[in-house]
């Protein structure tokens, strides 16, 4: 892996998004731990997208429209919940300290945001093979390169969970304070729904 692909990768890991957000959200929410778990399961969800895109489902994705409708409004009604939720403080995803939500339904749900986020298997198609040879490239130069963005990934939302657990106890001693935090972070996960209603596919 070059360092022109470890610094790309780290920009496009570090812009807020569905993972950031969801690893806030739940860090605030669980604690450290919690957003640890949170940050496995979006990690999770960019290895099969890796798996999706080696298997060549990426490119019949990106060039299906129905499929890729389908798949889109699917995450944007997930994204819709997970914003209602966290303004309501349902499901688990209410960022106040309470019963903390299982390891597996954290991990579920930061899979599932990123599962149906069809613009990873874009990053996968159009964005990996840059750095790739430009003649006999191998599969496994391939799987290295998702494997070290999938790193970088886990690495960085990790970085965001230590942020926001560091600041989490003045945060949660303010009630003006968490009551600005949840409409923030239901408005996000909102913004995040609205922004990919509008993706097209390539």
């Amino acid at each position: 892996m070059s360092p022109e692909f470890l610094v790309t990768a780290f920009i496009v890991c570090i812009s807020p998004g569905i993972g950031v957000v969801y690893t806030l959200s739940v860090t605030l929410g669980g604690g450290f731990r919690a957003g640890v778990w949170a940050a496995t399961g979006c990690t999770l969800a960019t290895i099969l997208h890796m798996i999706v895109a080696l298997a060549g489902l990426a490119a019949i994705l990106l060039t299906s429209a129905v499929l890729f409708q389908t798949v889109k409004y699917a995450g944007v009604a997930y994204l819709l919940w997970m914003a209602w939720a966290v303004l309501r403080g349902r499901g688990g995803m209410d960022i106040a300290p309470a019963a903390p939500a299982s390891t597996a339904r954290i991990i579920t749900r930061g899979v599932m945001l990123n599962i149906l986020n069809p613009k990873l298997p874009l990053f996968f198609v159009a964005f990996l093979p840059q750095f790739l040879p430009t003649t006999g490239a191998t599969p496994g130069q391939m799987i290295e390169l998702g494997l070290g963005f999938a790193a970088m990934t886990f690495a960085t939302f990790v970085l965001y969970a230590i942020v926001a657990a560091s600041g989490r106890r003045a945060i949660l001693g303010s009630t003006r304070v968490m009551t600005w935090m949840r409409r923030a972070f239901a408005l996000s996960f909102a913004g995040l729904g609205v922004k990919l209603a509008m993706e097209r596919a390539a």
